[in-house]
């Protein structure tokens, strides 16, 4: 389904559909951006949403609930994520009912394939000719494999602070890689790019940031499709790891069509699980926006969501519904990604973690009720950044060349007795 139009989500302000790519012009004279939203004729939209197959398949399943045509579809599988039930995660948590969506499972082991497979389709049919981003890591290897699949050249800014895990994958795409001097810089580059050569950006190039290609947000629509139609219904809470809050603010959009189509009463509140805090003390102090947050001494393990600053796409979503945003810190991240793993043989990067990470603290200040049923968006895969968690495990115990000296190491280093 092509777009009608675009929309502010700030102001409202309506927008013939293009290559619209900085948010609002309106919103960014007056010095506070805005991210645009695609907008679609309501009658086609509740149409598409009772049409769409029912049964499991990639995000293009919901194809005609996106602003792609059929023609410019690019696409490696994404999507169709499974919602894993989470039962002894729940316990240690305190919690009636846990999902997990694990988002680690797309081609590139990470959520941002939806981003980019929307984007770079979308870019497909506006006829650009050079795809761009900037990244240090899950969408910039997402944004260069959808290139590659599309046949579109890809221009990625990134540092040289990164995992190198990160920048070997987005390498192997032919991305043609560059290394800015610092993060600012390499959003300066593709901002000009896209003013003076027309290319074309799936990711956040600005500051302040409002966040990513509006088009590829409606990849995120279908992480609430999905949600819904796994569980049979809307759940109570979702927690998301949030930086600029795209895959929040496309997720909660996914479940209001839903519930415009009739297909849900309820929606759920939506809650952000972040670094710094940002959107927590917007919230707290009532802003308008929110403000840059002091960084402690001590790098976050979260690399991938470790934003001082969040955007007003993100407080909105926490506004309409009644959401909270917590935050986390090392210790805690570390510890959930141990809890995910062992408890549930689920791997995740350690920013994917943060969601899990934050429910004690939203379980605590009552915005969570631990009696509902939650879901916790896992983003991306341990295998991005597993020298991270690889240095912060015990050492290997060693043990003799028989089967007795291994029992005894098992039990003195890890207290297990072999049944």
């Amino acid at each position: 389904m092509l777009a009608e139009g675009l929309r502010c989500l700030r102001c409202d302000a309506r927008y013939e559909p293009g290559a619209m790519f900085a948010g609002c012009p309106a919103c960014a004279g007056r010095g506070t951006p805005s991210n645009l939203s695609v907008v679609y004729d309501d009658d086609a939209l509740a149409k598409a949403v009772h049409d769409r197959p029912r049964e499991p398949g990639s995000l293009w399943r919901y194809r005609d609930l996106l602003p792609v045509a059929p023609q410019d579809v690019t696409t490696l599988g994404e999507g169709g994520t499974p919602l894993v039930p989470a039962p002894r995660l729940a316990a240690k948590l305190g919690l009636k009912e846990l999902y997990l969506k694990d988002e680690s499972r797309n081609p590139t082991g990470s959520f941002k394939d939806r981003l980019a497979a929307v984007a770079v389709s979308v870019a497909r049919g506006m006829g650009m000719r050079v795809i761009t981003g900037s990244s240090s890591g899950n969408a910039g290897a997402a944004t260069a494999a959808f290139a590659a699949r599309a046949g579109l050249p890809c221009v990625m800014l990134t540092t040289q602070q990164f995992p190198i895990a990160m920048k070997t994958q987005m390498a192997v795409f032919g991305t043609l890689l560059l290394a800015a001097p610092t993060v600012k810089d390499r959003w300066r580059i593709v901002g000009q790019a896209v003013e003076r050569l027309d290319w074309f950006p799936v990711t956040v190039y600005t500051w302040p940031y409002f966040g990513s290609n509006c088009y590829g947000i409606e990849g995120y629509k279908t992480i609430g499709y999905e949600i819904v139609d796994q569980l049979g219904r809307a759940p109570d809470h979702v927690v998301v790891p949030v930086g600029a809050g795209d895959a929040f603010t496309g997720a909660w959009k996914g479940f209001c069509e839903f519930r415009r189509a009739g297909v849900i009463d309820t929606v759920p509140r939506m809650h952000a699980a972040e670094v710094y805090g940002p959107l927590e003390h917007a919230l707290a102090e009532g802003l308008d926006d929110c403000i840059e947050m002091p960084i402690g001494p001590d790098p976050t393990v979260a690399v991938s969501v470790g934003s001082n600053l969040s955007t007003f796409q993100a407080l909105n979503v926490l506004r309409d519904t009644g959401g909270a945003a917590r935050s986390a810190d090392n210790a805690a991240m570390l510890q959930a990604q141990r809890d995910l793993a062992a408890l549930e043989g689920i791997y995740v990067e350690t920013s994917s973690a943060l969601s899990v990470a934050t429910i004690p603290r939203l379980v605590e200040t009552g915005a969570v009720d631990p009696a509902g049923t939650v879901v916790a968006v896992l983003t991306s895969t341990g295998l991005k950044h597993s020298e991270l968690t690889a240095a912060h495990l015990p050492s290997i115990p060693e043990c003799g060349a028989d089967l007795d000296s291994a029992l005894d190491v098992l039990h003195s280093s890890y207290g297990f007795t072999a049944p």
